[in-house]
């Protein structure tokens, strides 16, 4: 009975990498999209330049959905795991991740440059309607190997460690600094608390996301990259997953990249070649290949603690 307990938690991430599979991302009535409508009520009635309602929003949006989560799965008793592996699979984006590369990929492939970049822009922020095709291609390895963290490896971080409570808070957390965590005039102050709680939300995670990427790639390339690179990057968790997921495939990212008309000089990632389409696919095999160790290796932690 106490074994079978100790191998509860990846059985259900198990289960709930399984759905994600199977079932890839809701098409309709997302949670995610009710809580980004939500998220929108509570800045009109909250909005000022303020850190302060910042993170009372923040407050209330996370804590009171990660409270109200608990409340349910401990209500729920043994039938609990439904509950957790169904928010798992929300909140798991790999099968969404890689159908949205494999769009870029393929356009790439047959030499439909138009229709790669519009796929490619509905992965990546920065302006597409100019890039060639290695910078397309480009952009989208940025894109998977990022949100191999932002969208996997860190939902099933949490997930191992706090449950279900922990995943809704990360992904939530996640989805506030996505559309507050902003450096503007708007969201300077009002998203300071989101983007920070994202942040040390995916501390962990993202240098976890990048050892596996380094375990999993060419781990020598991977390791001079994360070290000398990783610091020069202005985010303290894309550095680290970039750098290393670069240097695991052995392509040359990062560069300038125009964002909302602005062009932005980020500074150089990886080394090698250029990527090219076929790269879209091998970093898509990473993150995979990487869900499978992390999924391994809670089996084998339960097994070594059980």
């Amino acid at each position: 009975m106490m074994l079978a307990a100790s191998f509860a938690m990846p059985l259900i991430a198990a289960l709930g990498v399984v759905l994600d599979g199977l079932l890839g991302e809701p098409r309709r009535w997302h949670p995610l999209v009710g809580f980004g409508r939500l998220a929108q009520r509570v800045e009109l009635m909250l909005y000022r330049p303020s850190r302060l309602r910042g993170a009372i929003a923040v407050a209330l949006l996370v804590g009171g959905f990660a409270l109200t989560t608990f409340l349910v799965h401990r209500s729920l008793s043994s039938w609990g795991w439904l509950l957790e592996s169904a928010l798992l699979y929300l909140a798991i984006g790999a099968t969404s991740l890689g159908q949205h590369a494999a769009a870029v990929r393929r356009a790439l492939d047959i030499g439909d440059l138009d229709a790669a970049r519009q796929n490619v822009g509905r992965m990546v922020s920065r302006d597409t309607a100019n890039l060639d095709e290695t910078a397309v291609a480009r952009a989208a390895v940025e894109s998977v190997l990022e949100n191999g963290c932002d969208a996997v490896f860190g939902a099933l971080f949490w997930f191992f460690v706090a449950g279900a409570p922990g995943v809704v808070a990360y992904r939530l957390a996640n989805t506030l600094d996505a559309m507050w965590g902003y450096k503007n005039p708007r969201y300077l102050h009002f998203g300071w608390a989101a983007a920070r709680l994202d942040d040390l939300f995916n501390w962990i995670p993202a240098r976890l996301t990048a050892l596996t990427y380094l375990l999993l790639g060419k781990s020598g390339a991977a390791w001079r990259c994360w070290q000398s690179q990783a610091p020069t990057w202005e985010s303290p968790n894309a550095g680290p997953v970039m750098a290393a997921g670069a240097g695991a495939l052995t392509v040359r990212l990062g560069g300038p990249a125009v964002y909302h008309g602005r062009l932005e000089s980020r500074p150089p990632l990886g080394e090698g070649q250029e990527p090219v389409a076929a790269d879209i696919a091998r970093a898509t095999t990473l993150v995979r290949r990487g869900v499978a160790l992390w999924l391994v290796s809670g089996f084998l932690g339960s097994w070594a603690i059980a």
